[in-house]
């Protein structure tokens, strides 16, 4: 059976990633230094016989004894308040941490998958919207979501490099908006955020005037993009998101109803200046060569979380 190495495999994503590939019965070691990850996303694997958990910081080197047929690597802090409390930890793993899981990746002869963001495309004009992976971006270097945006750019940079000069075989998936269960509730996103508030009757925040669009894809629709993107032959980057757009307004309103709480919707100043205005895929691609598009409603995606959430929040 394949063997891989997931790094931020306690995280959101790659814990869900974990799940998948134990289910497909491969050996499957997570790596992750907890700054944002949590156990409890893979506590229930701890006793799984396939898999195993390295506490470890992929920003520093570390050796991997045995085979190693794959390089999955998803770790960096990923939600806006990282970006304020953790700019250095951020830029670190899209840099060094890239690095070292392609040089591990290279040393087992593996096939290297990174996971990168719809971030690197910044704030699209009108004429690239939706976006396609030809399109090269419209991103601020210096504000303060630039910590995310720049080190996921590099991190596709030094991949293709990688491809280029040591002929190291690579995937690259750029991921749009994704929400699901094992969310933080402090994640800061717009789903987690809107859905504690109902959930806890205060306001629902809007930043701005509400207007901004986002896709939402549930995690198990992006995790079955990331297993094919994965076994195909595909080395160029693949959009993986929902080609639907919704505001934040309409997100907001939705969470109200399904929480079935009576809390009202203000609108407070936007905290990033360089936070794009619109954000949606064009996934012909992931259509033609992976036959993939998403599945789950944002309706029945979004229930899903916010029981999960309050389980949580219970507990």
């Amino acid at each position: 059976m394949p063997r891989v190495l997931v790094s931020g495999g306690a995280g959101f994503l790659g814990s869900h990633v974990c799940d998948r590939l134990l289910a497909e019965d491969w050996d499957v070691t997570a790596v992750d230094n907890l700054i944002t990850g949590r156990l409890r996303n893979i506590e229930h694997l701890l006793t799984h016989p396939k898999f195993q958990f390295l506490k470890l910081d992929v920003t520093h080197p570390f050796e991997y004894g045995g085979r190693l047929d794959y390089v999955m690597h998803l770790a960096s802090p990923a939600s806006p308040p990282d970006f304020k409390t953790l700019p250095l930890e951020t830029l670190c793993a899209g840099s060094f941490g890239t690095h070292h899981m392609l040089d591990l990746a290279r040393a087992h002869g593996a096939r290297f998958f990174l996971a990168s963001t719809s971030e690197i495309y910044g704030d699209p004009p009108p004429e690239h919207h939706p976006q396609k992976e030809d399109y090269w971006g419209h991103v601020s270097c210096i504000g303060l979501r630039s910590v995310y945006d720049e080190a996921k750019r590099y991190a596709e940079a030094v991949t293709m490099a990688y491809h280029r000069v040591h002929a190291l075989d690579t995937r690259i998936v750029r991921i749009f908006n994704t929400y699901g269960p094992r969310m933080r509730p402090d994640d800061g996103r717009v789903v987690t955020n809107f859905a504690c508030q109902a959930l806890h009757g205060k306001p629902l925040t809007l930043y701005g005037d509400g207007n901004q669009t986002r896709s939402f894809c549930y995690v198990s629709d992006l995790v079955e993009g990331f297993y094919r993107l994965l076994l195909s032959e595909e080395t160029g980057p693949v959009n993986l998101g929902t080609p639907e757009e919704f505001t934040m307004r309409q997100v907001a309103e939705m969470i109200i109803e399904l929480t079935g709480s009576t809390s009202e919707i203000v609108c407070v100043p936007q905290p990033f200046s360089d936070d794009p205005r619109q954000r949606k895929p064009d996934i012909a691609r992931a259509r033609q060569v992976l036959g993939w598009e998403p599945q789950v409603e944002l309706r029945d995606g979004l229930r899903r979380t916010i029981e999960c959430l309050q389980r949580e929040l219970e507990a």
